[in-house]
């Protein structure tokens, strides 16, 4: 019975997938699918990876069948996702962001989960914040078996170290040990209990929908709460999710966050709205004394001299602004 392998990884990706993919054999027996936090034009990974690898490596395209051996990546800003497993077929979304990222891993482990269940084993890598923890939860869920890099021994250690803190994780293990890991796994004989898998959880099912962009707002009721947050996004209402942990926030046009991804993003929209706020009393303060110079020309010295009174309150406000900034 065929079985998939699911990766995940961010910061300090690269090196760790060069040595794990250097340790599979050529006759590796599952089709592999790959999810690295890029950015929208990063088109060289899979060229990057291959010199690596003794299995092809390319990126996914659209609604097409895996034909084994193969490395499947997920392309700039679109998520990776399983859409049917005999045969393996995969499908790219330009579904909402989560984790403020597309790709994001979150849905490829999360999908799957859903098709593939016992049969999948979820590897999840280098990388700051904890993208990732949800999608292994998932497979741990339907039954798969669940691989983290020891966060000693990663670039980054956030993402792995918070999936073993949040889900009951299978191997934790430095990198040079999961490729041969992956090895042993893909040649198991299939357990005759991995053709009756357990039930898939409807968060699961229900989130999988959202990564699509097809669920409706009446589900995301079926998933959580309203919360006092609005969407870093798109300023709509955050729902906090009850399946944790770890905590999670959605809204109902899609976007999704873990607690601690969306308080790095309360933190940069804060701090944004501050360098706003110094360069609008830079501003201000320039205009006022542009003001007072032309009231002085015309002789109004009352009106100059509130002007400069004006300027040098903005400039008093700006030293402030930008020390609490600098600090």
């Amino acid at each position: 019975m065929d079985r998939l392998v699911v990766l995940g990884a961010s910061a300090g990706a690269v090196d760790a997938l060069h040595t794990i993919f250097t340790a599979l054999p050529p006759d590796f027996p599952a089709a592999m699918l790959v999810v690295r936090h890029i950015g929208p034009r990063n088109c060289g990974l899979p060229a990057v990876l291959a010199r690596s690898s003794r299995l092809p490596v390319r990126h996914a395209t659209d609604g097409e069948t895996v034909v084994r051996p193969a490395i499947l990546v997920a392309p700039p800003d679109h998520h990776l996702m399983v859409r049917t497993r005999a045969p393996l077929q995969v499908a790219l979304t330009h579904g909402p962001t989560e984790n403020y990222t597309r790709p994001a891993i979150d849905p490829l482990f999360r999908s799957a989960a859903e098709i593939f269940g016992p049969l999948v084993t979820g590897v999840l890598l280098t990388g700051y914040l904890d993208d990732g923890s949800v999608g292994l939860k998932a497979i741990k869920a339907c039954g798969g078996t669940t691989v983290v890099q020891d966060p000693h021994d990663a670039y980054a250690p956030d993402m792995p170290a918070n999936a073993l803190h949040n889900v009951a994780i299978d191997y934790a293990l430095p990198l040079d040990g999961i490729g041969p890991l992956l090895a042993r796994l893909a040649m198991l004989p299939a357990d005759p209990l991995e053709t009756v898998p357990p039930p898939v959880p409807e968060w699961v099912r229900l989130e999988n929908r959202y990564a699509y962009g097809d669920a409706a707002m009446q589900e995301l009721e079926q998933l959580g709460s309203p919360s006092t947050f609005t969407c870093p996004e798109c300023s709509g209402t955050l729902w906090q999710l009850s399946d944790g942990p770890p905590l999670r926030y959605r809204c109902h046009t899609g976007h999704s966050f873990t607690a601690t991804v969306l308080a790095e993003l309360q933190s940069k929209v804060a701090e944004d709205a501050m360098w706003a706020a110094l360069r609008a009393l830079q501003e201000k303060e320039r205009m006022a004394r542009s003001l007072a110079a032309k009231a002085a020309q015309h002789g109004l010295d009352g009106a100059a001299r509130e002007h400069l009174q004006r300027a040098d309150q903005a400039l008093a406000d700006a030293k402030v602004l930008r020390l609490m900034l600098t600090r």
